[in-house]
């Protein structure tokens, strides 16, 4: 039997939370993001730990772990989900398929149903996913102080890249 899981311990997640116009950059790096995928099923799992998001400022880091994503209280982030359009992609053959996931993300303890398009490319054995989207920080309950309103925007744009594995 061929294998068909891929997976990775050290994929990157990257935010960037900054209002428009703001002089201040809200941005963070997480480097150590578990992902799994089943390229028979399609069956897709991201799992990141709050506290592993770096920033520039280490101020910043403090405040978005304790004040926002209550970290100690929510310490991981969790996607959930299926790859819909598994018939378009084809782990055997070498290059760059649209993918389109869809599932349940985790974060703050809330979850919600989310579609993401994307990018699988196949090369060898190893399969690259990259997906860019959206989430609205009030959705996932992550309230934003007035005092910071005009620094940090109502939305974060959110970039996956994984290169996973096959095992």
């Amino acid at each position: 039997m061929f294998a068909q899981t891929y997976m990775t311990r050290t994929g990157k997640i990257s935010f960037n939370a900054s209002a428009q116009g703001s002089p201040e950059k809200i941005e963070a790096v997480n480097n150590e993001v578990a992902n799994i995928l089943d390229s028979k099923t399609g069956d897709l799992r991201f799992q990141a730990l709050i506290k592993s998001f770096k920033f520039e400022r280490e101020l910043m880091q403090e405040h978005f772990n304790e004040n926002y994503m209550e970290s100690d209280k929510y310490p991981k982030a969790e996607f959930k989900g299926t790859v819909i359009n598994l018939n378009e992609v084809n782990f055997a053959k070498d290059g760059t398929y649209t993918a389109k996931v869809s599932g349940a993300l985790t974060i703050h303890g809330v979850t919600s149903n989310v579609t993401v398009a994307g990018t699988i490319t196949v090369k060898g054995n190893t399969a690259m996913l990259n997906a860019k989207f959206s989430v609205k920080l009030k959705d996932y309950k992550i309230e934003i102080p007035s005092v910071v309103a005009d620094k940090v925007g109502k939305e974060a744009a959110i970039n996956i890249e994984t290169e996973l594995t096959k095992k």
